[in-house]
């Protein structure tokens, strides 16, 4: 006997409180908060009823509300065209069950058919499926993990105990008020039919969303369905870093800060630099240069370093690696025209070749003026494009789909190449845009005595 409580309560507990407790607590494969700046969702169990929900959807319409109805499936049965008249109104259907019933004590097979009953229901009022389920007192079974197809498991981040007649509107509506903040999913009822429930609590409940809703839309809150709710959750996500990555970002900066100091790596401009360099040998194998040149082992080359600092900020903002690259060009011919002139009065650049560097981000660098070399196999070539790619999958968003998928691969690591005599022509752009920002500096300064303002001159006390 003692063996058999000892099994039912490891059945139970892997069968119903391990799934619930993991569900609830840490919002394992459910939805239960937004992360929004100004949307709170308002979800209502147990519905449809003849009398109470007309009374609220009057109430959201006035307030431009919308809102997510997890019907019971035997009442939705019961009114196919209140059903209707939901889902006319821009509001969001989703299943509860056929019966107000708990999963714990039904077989995966019977939930399973309580929720495709309800699923058929709702598809035959509005001719569109479900894809939202929350399962009575939001308690769930191992299986239900798996076993509701393509349906999102939907919780709440509060609930007021609405279905309480003995609570009264004036403290529901004091609870409520509370909760009114970003990414809530509130639980409220719309029908008092359910065991434990009170007939008439609903009109409490009215009471109390109306000065919530009016509260709301005062402060410049927007109601919304749990799609929308979900949807900008998702996004706000993407947008967000997690914080390995975030510590992952600085360990790899500092990482490229002490590889700077270690290896006297120079930085192109004084504020923000596209990227740092510093003269080597050259160790590869020997390259024709497009323009008759012949780069060998042995001879000193430019070799650029992009800043990771940069790459970072770029990689936050942009939407794939490719679009970072893209941008990432822009700032490097934004910034040749500083190194040309940099390089030109660096004594340890005067006997360079060429300005060399490995990256994954080549496209377009041929209208740039480099030349485009595929690495030589080899450890090098290995090496190099294990750490580019893991570069930029730290520093670049996770792509989503096969296309992206595709276009990462296709950014593969490539050796670029400038001869000397190419960079020189940055220089002379560089020194053509210093005279014309000291020639419009020197217009400014004389606009005012064009004008006929008088002007100080030094030593005279004429000047007021």
């Amino acid at each position: 006997m003692e063996n058999l409580v000892v099994w039912t309560l490891y059945f139970f507990s892997f069968y119903a409180f391990l799934p619930a407790f993991i569900s609830r607590t840490f919002g394992f494969r459910v939805f239960k908060k937004g992360l929004v700046k100004k949307e709170i969702a308002l979800t209502f169990d147990d519905g449809p009823d003849a009398v109470y929900t007309p009374k609220l959807l009057e109430l959201l319409a006035r307030y431009d509300a919308k809102a997510t109805f997890f019907i019971v499936g035997a009442h939705g049965e019961a009114q196919p065209e209140l059903l209707r008249k939901i889902h006319e109104e821009g509001h969001t259907l989703g299943i509860h069950n056929y019966v107000h019933k708990t999963n714990w004590f039904m077989r995966p097979r019977s939930v399973k058919r309580q929720i495709e009953r309800t699923c058929e229901i709702i598809r035959e009022a509005t001719g569109s499926r479900s894809n939202y389920y929350r399962p009575p007192w939001g308690i769930i079974n191992v299986f239900d993990f798996a076993g509701i197809g393509h349906l999102q498991i939907v919780l709440w981040s509060s609930m007021f105990g609405d279905w309480n007649k003995r609570l009264g509107a004036e403290r529901l509506k004091r609870k409520m008020l509370k909760k009114l903040r970003p990414g809530e999913v509130l639980l409220l009822h719309d029908c008092g039919q359910t065991p434990g429930a009170h007939h008439e609590a609903p009109a409490n409940m009215l009471v109390a969303l109306e000065a919530y809703l009016q509260e709301g839309s005062k402060q410049g809150y927007r109601f919304v369905a749990i799609e929308e709710m979900i949807k900008l959750t998702e996004q706000a996500k993407e947008r967000q870093l997690s914080w390995w990555k975030k510590s992952l970002i600085t360990l790899w900066l500092q990482y490229e800060r002490l590889f700077h100091l270690l290896f006297h790596l120079k930085q192109v401009g004084e504020e923000s630099p596209a990227f740092h360099y510093r003269t080597i040998s050259y160790s590869g194998h020997p390259i024709e240069l497009a323009e008759g040149g012949r780069l060998n082992k042995g001879d000193r080359v430019v070799e650029l370093h992009f800043d990771n600092r940069k790459l970072s900020g770029i990689a936050a903002e942009a939407a794939s690696p490719l679009a970072a690259g893209i941008r990432m060009l822009r700032e490097v011919e934004a910034a040749l025209p500083m190194l040309a002139s940099q390089l030109a009065h660096d004594p340890e650049a005067v006997d360079a070749k060429a300005i060399y560097g490995v990256t994954m981000i080549h496209r377009g660098a041929d209208r740039l003026g480099f030349e485009v070399f595929p690495l030589p196999s080899g450890l090098f070539a290995r090496t190099t494009r294990i750490y580019l790619r893991l570069l930029m999958r730290v520093l670049t968003k996770k792509q989503r789909n096969a296309k992206s998928k595709e276009r990462r691969k296709a950014i593969d690591p490539c050796m670029l190449l400038m001869p000397m005599s190419k960079i020189q022509a940055y220089q002379n752009t560089h020194a053509a845009l210093l005279r014309a920002s000291i020639g419009q500096e020197a217009s400014l300064q004389s606009a005012p005595s064009a004008a006929g303002d008088s002007v100080p001159v030094k030593g005279s006390t004429s000047a007021v």
